[in-house]
């Protein structure tokens, strides 16, 4: 049994004691619900058509909410999934702009299996910047932040820029990255709110590239270590 796989265990039972501690708070308030995918699209560039997601449920009060994420990339030519990623997680206020967060995280794309515990701070910034800063915890770790920011052009078309940096801590040779080689991914989306912000189709460019012994891995295996794609999808909110 690998320590991963303990970690997630403890991290899933902390997950479901504090759901039920926190059900006796959360009684008290009415229970909201929602789902949101912030990114439903098709990258395309030179060499690779690209179908990929970003979206989240969650159900709770403002003292507690329990989240469900998920994000993918899949690969068309190949018919593989690149990477798939889902997250089980709490969050807990700890200020009036953001939350404590806690959970797991378990990869299954069509390769190495991982499972992560999470913690993190998620929340909005003074100049509305949505911000996620979470420590992924395994016998790999990593560190990610992702920041994005609603810039609104009229009361219905909006930019969004974002940046994402993922910083892995040890050498992964199944997965291909290296201690301390990032990935980074910046996008700018123009989004028409098409039904209230329901649906809101936008367009847009993607572009990523990786760093340091993660580009060395790359280059030896003759891949690009960087790439811009061209962007079509959808925001949803519900």
């Amino acid at each position: 049994m690998t320590k991963a796989f303990l970690i997630a265990m403890l991290m899933c039972a902390a997950l479901f004691l504090a759901l039920f501690l926190g059900a006796a708070v959360a009684m008290a308030e009415p229970l909201v619900w929602g789902i949101q995918a912030e990114q439903a699209e098709y990258r395309v560039s030179d060499d690779e058509k690209i179908a990929a997601w970003d979206f989240d449920a969650q159900i709770g009060s403002d003292e507690l909410k329990f989240v469900l994420r998920s994000e993918a990339e899949f690969d068309i030519d190949k018919d593989t999934f690149e990477t798939l990623e889902n997250q089980a997680r709490l969050q807990m206020p700890v200020s009036d702009f953001f939350d404590a967060v806690a959970g797991i995280r378990v990869d299954t794309p069509d390769g190495p299996d991982r499972v992560y515990g999470v913690l993190g701070l998620h929340g909005l910034t003074k100049q509305w910047f949505e911000i996620d800063a979470d420590f992924f915890i395994s016998d790999n770790p990593t560190f990610r932040f992702e920041a994005e920011y609603e810039g609104l052009i009229t009361n219905r078309i909006i930019f969004t820029p974002s940046i994402e940096i993922d910083v892995p801590f040890t050498d992964d040779d199944e997965l291909e990255v290296g201690a301390w080689g990032p990935k980074l991914e910046v996008g700018g989306r123009l989004s028409y709110d098409l039904i209230d912000r329901a649906i809101s189709p936008y367009v847009g460019v993607h572009y990523e590239r990786v760093f340091g012994e993660t580009a060395d891995i790359a280059r030896a295996n003759a891949e690009d270590t960087g790439a811009v794609f061209f962007v079509v999808g959808t925001r949803v909110m519900y």
